[in-house]
């Protein structure tokens, strides 16, 4: 795992107000393969536990959060009292065989090994159970959005929606995918705390992290973003899921 994919624990503050939460009907259908009653699901990647949240909100009995990073955990646990939490990965996870009905990744697939992560994962899920992928993606169709992608550089969950490249591999089967279509007011402090959530920008020399930000102020500028004012982020929502064969 490389450093930006375990760098996001020193901004957790930025990563719960700048990042989208995701639509529910898009959480509701990752997992509406799974059989009616009592559900345990894995979130691995968990992060601050946005996916975490949408998941519970559908009436999972309960949620295990999976993340490499104890800072993620810790402002998880702060938000969601209760739910249980372990340090771990997509590739080792420290769950026992067969004792989950499903798991799901949000913003987190692209930075796993896909066949060790795939095997791992059919360890922990049951026969017939289901996994699902989802991220939440700029859309850069309009034109100010294209602009600030350029400010921020691209991202691995970028370039392999839009290479269409996401893999699974045995023990699951083929993957179905669906995709929505939504807008987000941000304000310009939210929009910042967004970049500031990225791994490239964490990442980054101080300096490089500084003129990201100026760049970003002279475009809000000119797209007269000032005080309360928002603008409506638009994002397309892909998911995808899968369920474990026998």
């Amino acid at each position: 795992m490389t450093e930006r994919a375990t760098s996001f624990g020193v901004e957790t503050g930025s990563y719960e107000k700048g990042r989208p939460e995701y639509p529910a009907e898009a959480v509701a259908w990752l997992l509406e393969q799974l059989p009616a009653g009592p559900r345990t699901i894995v979130d691995i990647g968990a992060g601050t536990g946005k996916l975490t949240r949408a998941v519970l909100g559908l009436g999972v009995t309960s949620v295990t959060a999976v993340d490499p990073d104890e800072k993620m955990l810790e402002a998880l646990r702060e938000r969601t009292p209760g739910v249980q939490t372990v340090v771990g990965t997509a590739e080792a996870l420290p769950l026992a065989d067969a004792t989950a009905d499903g798991a799901v990744l949000g913003q987190a697939w692209h930075w796993v090994e896909p066949v060790a992560a795939s095997r791992e994962i059919g360890r922990v899920v049951r026969p017939g159970g289901a996994l699902g992928l989802i991220w939440n993606v700029r859309d850069e169709r309009v034109d100010w959005v294209r602009r600030l992608s350029g400010i921020m550089k691209g991202s691995p969950a970028e370039q392999m929606i839009a290479d269409d490249d996401v893999v699974v591999t045995e023990p699951f089967g083929a993957l179905d995918e669906r995709r929505w279509e939504w807008t987000r007011e941000m304000t310009r402090a939210e929009l910042h705390a967004m970049a500031r959530s990225r791994s490239y920008i964490i990442t980054a020399p101080d300096e490089e992290r500084a003129g990201i930000e100026r760049d970003m102020d002279e475009l809000f500028d000119e797209l007269g973003l000032v005080g309360g004012a928002t603008l409506a982020m638009p994002y397309v929502t892909a998911a995808f899921r899968t369920v474990r064969e026998a």
